[in-house]
């Protein structure tokens, strides 16, 4: 399995320091973005996996700072699933400028998690067969 999934968003003054850089937590909410983003085009939310029950906290959030991004920058998050999740998903992030520098790498992990009763949970099955699906359709285009 390989789904890969690009957004962009461009920097806003609020996410920069006085040099106009990118504060090195905001990475954490592009991230973000990317994963919400491929979620969407999948057809599944959160919202909707929470009110089917299932919560995804991370659990491992990794990053690797290459370039500093810049106010107004317009920034293109790659967001990539590389294996079939189980009790966890994992995503794989590179965020590029728009001459297309790569500026910064992560993983972000996440563990399917029942609300009720607080513990790990197998992925949900239609969630599965969703990125199945997915995959396959990439592979046709």
């Amino acid at each position: 399995m390989l789904i890969i999934d690009e957004c962009q968003v461009r920097v806003r003054y609020a996410e920069t320091d006085q040099m106009g850089v990118v504060y090195h937590g905001d990475y954490a909410q592009y991230f973000e973005i990317g994963r919400v983003e491929l979620m969407r085009k999948l057809g599944s939310t959160y919202r909707k996996m929470e009110e089917d029950g299932v919560m995804l906290p991370v659990l491992k959030l990794e990053l690797k700072y290459i370039r500093p991004a810049k106010y107004d920058d317009l920034l293109t998050i790659e967001t990539v699933v590389k294996e079939t999740p189980n009790t966890r998903l994992r995503f794989h992030h590179r965020i590029f400028n728009a001459e297309k520098t790569l500026l910064t790498t992560g993983l972000v992990e996440l563990v399917f998690v029942n609300i009720s009763t607080g513990r790990p949970i197998m992925a949900p099955v239609d969630f599965v067969e969703r990125l199945s699906k997915f995959d396959l359709d990439l592979k046709k285009t």
